[in-house]
C-alpha cells in the first residue's frame, strides 16, 4: 500500500502508511501530529478515526495497534510530518529539472535545502568513493623474487 517514491516517514507514520496507505498516514499526521491518541481495538462508524480516515483504513490501523486480547487498543504518539509534503514537492520539482530557486518556491522550503537535496541525489561517476574497492581483497601484494 505504500508509495515507493515517497520520502521516508517517521516510525509510527511509516507503520500506518504500510497498513492503511500514505494518504491515511499523512491525514492522521495533519490532524493529530504531535499528539498522543488512543487507537481502539475496533473503531465504530462514529469514532473520530473512522470519520477521519474511512472505515477500511481505520480498521487497518486498529488491527496494527491491537494488544493483548484483541479488544484493547493502544495509546500512540503521532509524529509531526509537516515537512513530508514539502520535501516531496521539492524532490519532484528537482526531478523535473527545475532550478533550486524554482523548487524552493514550489515547496515552500529554503533554496539551500534544494541544493543539499540535489547534491544528495546526484551520482557522480567521475570519481570513485573513498572506500570503493578498498577492501582487503582489492589490493594484491606479490612478493618479488
Amino acid at each position: 500500500m505504500t508509495d515507493p517514491d515517497a520520502p521516508a516517514l517517521p516510525g509510527v507514520l511509516a507503520e500506518i502508511a504500510e497498513v492503511a496507505g500514505l494518504a491515511a498516514a499523512l491525514k492522521l499526521a495533519a490532524h493529530h501530529g504531535g499528539q498522543t491518541v488512543y487507537i481502539p481495538g475496533h473503531a465504530r462508524p462514529d469514532h473520530w478515526l473512522v470519520i477521519l480516515l474511512g472505515q477500511e483504513a481505520a480498521d487497518a490501523v486498529c488491527r496494527r495497534y491491537r494488544t493483548g486480547n484483541q479488544q484493547a487498543g493502544a495509546r500512540v504518539l503521532i509524529p509531526l510530518a509537516r515537512l513530508h509534503g514539502q520535501r516531496a514537492a521539492m524532490a519532484k520539482a528537482l526531478a523535473e529539472g527545475r532550478s533550486a530557486r524554482q523548487a524552493a518556491a514550489v515547496s515552500g522550503l529554503h533554496e539551500r535545502t534544494a541544493y543539499r537535496m540535489r547534491a544528495r541525489n546526484r551520482q557522480d561517476d567521475r570519481q570513485p568513493g573513498l572506500f570503493d574497492g578498498a577492501g582487503p581483497d582489492s589490493v594484491r601484494i606479490t612478493p618479488k623474487g
